[in-house]
């Protein structure tokens, strides 16, 4: 973060200095909100959640080296106190980005957004100093902490938002103005809370919405090939860049192709000219993600050779997002277990069938290993079973569902596919799929694990990497 004394940030937040001898002490460190991860000069914010209270860490943090805390009530430590500590929060994230000038870059969509996020990244930071969200930390905590992770170098902020409901997009756009909206896609993910596609993409849009306009510098980076996403540029007075294989978008990819060992490799269309890019990433799906974060390095300047050296040598930096590892064994497990949606779920066995091709003439196998898909309502019942029918018409080798009703419909969409016999089975929980696993696979196996991240299915990948094939407690 931009150094800022205590008494410029009690101004910026509404709160008032308490127990700080000199508030012209400046923070020099990260703001944090996990004692664990103070660092000299840090600023400590103090939230009251649900099982802790970080007001009780405040000594613990100040002794580890944190020049303040940020909180909601005197804590006998030095602290800025607030009325309310996430708004405060947010209230200096907005004044730091403000101050810095940084070009803004927000994301949002149904599936890919993390992917997309570290593609942007990577990209980026070949050209300029770049500061992005860690992981998945896209919500109102999350948001602002990354945007005050930035400094008087950076050039680029890259910010994921996430949304439960109709507004939330708006509320973070708030805290972080973007000049760059990227909106990805309209799927079905959180369709039970939000009540259909139309209000998934109502919610979505708010992102563009948000966009300064075209002579002030505003873009949206919009998918061509979804309708719904297409339909937002009648939304915003930004500019509108159009990406994807529709032949109208500004930057499109061409003859896409997949390596055997199921990268996907295409050649890169921009205004400025053509270049070839092969992914390290595994899965088609990906080449949809790769054009969007080549559409923002295009309009942040960069050449069509930059952006296509710099796609072809990016990787995964988030985890448990199609980690591909080889055992010593030979068999190979592909931890996707971070997250799970129909669209996800679809992309990950479509790239679990490109990798067979490379394990089948090895005498392999493909397995997929798919727990329940979460927040879906009333089409859970039909999403899992259009997912185990698709397994089937993937031709992947074996399906294993794993967990209670919503796992029972997986197979049993697999059983109405054709799936009969040994290809699919039901197991009740995780131990039970390693334990199955350890006594079946062979050397040339390929393992997808999939599923809702409220499920803990990594739990199996790990044990089969790492843990001799005991599930450790979450």
């Amino acid at each position: 973060m931009i150094a800022l004394s205590l008494a410029e940030i009690a101004d910026i937040t509404g709160g008032r200095p308490h127990d700080i001898p000199d508030p012209s002490v400046r923070i020099s460190g990260p703001v944090v909100i996990d004692s664990r991860q103070v660092e000299a000069g840090s600023l400590f914010a103090a939230f009251e959640g649900e099982h802790v209270d970080g007001h009780d860490y405040a000594e613990r943090a100040v002794a580890a080296g944190a020049a303040a805390v940020l909180a909601a009530r005197p804590v006998g430590v030095p602290a800025v106190v607030v009325p309310d500590v996430e708004k405060a929060l947010g209230a200096l994230a907005r004044a730091v980005v403000e101050r810095l000038g940084t070009d803004v870059v927000a994301l949002t969509g149904s599936a890919g957004k993390t992917s997309t996020k570290d593609l942007i990244a990577q990209v980026l930071q070949a050209h300029a100093p770049t500061v992005w969200t860690p992981g998945s930390l896209n919500n109102e905590i999350g948001l602002p902490l990354t945007a005050l992770r930035a400094t008087e170098e950076t050039r680029h902020l890259v910010l994921e938002m996430g949304a439960r409901g109709i507004g939330h997009i708006a509320y973070l756009t708030g805290l972080t103005p973007p000049r760059i909206g990227l909106v990805l896609n309209v799927g079905t993910a959180h369709i039970g809370e939000f009540g259909g596609r139309e209000q998934i993409a109502q919610a979505k849009g708010e992102l563009v919405e948000a966009l300064p306009a075209e002579a002030e510098g505003g873009i949206a980076v919009l998918n061509a090939d979804d309708p719904l996403v297409r339909a937002m540029s009648a939304r915003t007075k930004a500019r509108t860049v159009l990406f994807g294989e529709a032949e109208d978008a500004e930057i499109r990819a061409t003859e896409v192709r997949m390596a055997p060992g199921g990268q996907p490799a295409f050649t890169l269309h921009t205004p400025t000219g053509c270049s070839d890019v092969t992914l390290r990433l595994y899965g088609e799906h990906h080449v949809s993600n790769a054009l969007a974060a080549a559409a923002v390095a295009h309009v942040l300047g960069m050449s069509v050779e930059e952006i296509a050296t710099a796609l072809s040598g990016a990787g995964t930096l988030s985890r448990w997002r199609m980690e591909v590892t080889e055992r010593a064994d030979g068999v190979t497990i592909v931890n996707d277990a971070y997250n799970a949606n129909p669209e996800s779920m679809r992309a990950a066995l479509r790239a679990l069938a490109a990798m067979g091709g490379a394990a089948r003439a090895n005498g392999g196998r493909t397995w997929a290993v798919l727990g329940p898909m979460a927040e879906l309502g009333d089409a859970s019942l039909a999403e899992h079973d259009a997912v185990g029918r698709l397994a089937v018409r993937l031709n992947v080798s074996k399906l294993v569902a794993v967990g209670g009703r919503e796992a029972s419909w997986l197979q049993l969409g697999a059983y109405n596919e054709g799936s009969w016999g040994e290809e699919s089975v039901h197991v009740s929980d995780a131990q039970a799929a390693v334990d199955l696993l350890r006594s079946e696979l062979r050397p040339g196996d390929v393992v997808l694990v999939k599923a809702s991240r409220s499920i803990g299915l990594e739990r199996v990948a790990l044990a089969l990497l790492e843990r001799g094939g005991e599930v450790a407690d979450r």
